[in-house]
């Protein structure tokens, strides 16, 4: 049973790129939700 235990390094750009592909969607939907929540308090 041979296996291979070597694991791909990612890149930094690379990680830094998933994280803004997934972060800045989720920023602006948590933004959005603030803005219209904020009317229940007025």
């Amino acid at each position: 049973m041979s296996e291979n235990t070597e694991q791909k390094k990612s890149s930094a750009a690379a990680i830094a790129f998933a994280w803004l592909f997934v972060g800045l969607p989720l920023l602006w939907g948590v933004s959005q939700t603030v803005q219209k929540s904020m009317a229940l308090f007025k």
